[in-house]
């Protein structure tokens, strides 16, 4: 009788741990320096829609990237020129639709990260919606630490990636 209980526990047992093998991690995005180049003639798209409005937007404009201070997403009198400049080339292109990107440095939780990678997208859709930009032509995204743009656990790596960019979509 013992030898069929024992029998049947590491039967169970060996049942239990097939249906535990190891899942594979999910597909992260590409890191920037692994994103393809798009061609911008002929009329092509990227993943934002129309590829020359964004370049010319990026032409025109003073930048499209805002960066903070760690552990803050207020909008300081440089972060202010930026988002005017943005605003003055939104109001001549009334038509025209964007996405605010939200992102972090490495530090803190994935959780955190993403919470305060939202309050900087949303801080600068404010402000442009306060400079007459239609809140309905703003849309946020918030990445979090997901999409570093400099690759290192360093001060100026975590100055680079503590941003919002703001990207034209149509």
């Amino acid at each position: 009788m013992a030898k069929i209980t024992t029998s049947l526990v590491l039967g169970l047992a060996l049942v239990a741990t097939a249906g535990c093998t190891k899942k594979r991690p999910p597909e992260l995005p590409p890191t920037p320096t692994e994103t393809p180049v798009a061609e911008t003639t002929g009329g092509d798209n990227d993943q934002y829609g129309s590829n020359a409005l964004n370049e010319q937007f990026k032409r025109e404009i003073t930048s499209d990237t805002i960066h903070f201070a760690f552990d803050q997403y207020d909008i300081d009198p440089e972060l202010r020129a930026i988002l005017d400049s943005q605003a003055q080339w939104l109001n001549a292109h009334a038509n025209t639709r964007i996405t605010v990107e939200g992102h972090s440095d490495e530090r803190g939780t994935r959780e955190y990260n993403l919470a305060l990678g939202d309050r900087r997208a949303n801080a600068a859709k404010n402000y442009l919606a306060a400079r007459g930009i239609s809140p309905t032509r703003i849309t946020t995204i918030s990445y979090g630490k997901e999409r570093p743009i400099a690759l290192g656990s360093d001060d100026a790596s975590w100055a680079q990636n503590r941003r919002a960019v703001t990207i034209v979509i149509s």
